[in-house]
């Protein structure tokens, strides 16, 4: 999953800060995935200022902010669920709401995510997720006995 360039180079601007953050989390269920996420400073409300740039200091807090937060979502849950949180930006909300006390943020997103590494493939476990029924054939349709295949025609 990745933004696409044209997104990225819209989100970046002239006289904010731009704060990255990346790392490899463990989900649940065994994969090992890299997330990429990217924030940028706001502009204060009744701020006079034209720039709204962050110190060092604030970036670094913000970042550790972001590597908890990204631990904290994606190591509790599986890919199935992660990829459910990632749609919704629910995980650069999480972080927005986090960091406001620090220095105030916006466009917070995961804008990209690497599988890194898979688990090993277990067919027990596959079956388990998508059930293990034979016999389930499905629902006859109605009007189906009454049905008559039409005859082969010699000619078109």
């Amino acid at each position: 999953m990745d933004f696409t360039s044209d997104k990225l180079r819209s989100l970046v601007k002239k006289w904010q800060s731009l704060i990255e953050a990346h790392m490899d989390v463990k989900t649940s269920d065994g994969y090992l995935v890299r997330l990429f996420t990217i924030a940028f400073t706001k502009r204060r409300p009744n701020q006079v200022r034209k720039t709204t740039y962050a110190t060092h200091a604030q970036i670094r807090q913000i970042r550790k902010k972001m590597f908890e937060i990204m631990h904290r979502e994606a190591s509790s849950c599986d890919l199935k669920e992660l990829v459910q949180k990632l749609m919704p930006e629910v995980i650069g909300k999480a972080i927005e709401k986090a960091t406001q006390g620090i220095y105030p943020l916006q466009n917070v997103f995961v804008r990209k995510v690497k599988i890194l590494k898979a688990p090993k493939f277990d067919l027990g476990k596959l079956l388990e997720l998508h059930g293990e029924s034979g016999n389930d054939m499905g629902k006859s349709v109605p009007g189906a006995k009454d049905f008559k295949e039409p005859a082969i025609l010699d000619s078109v």
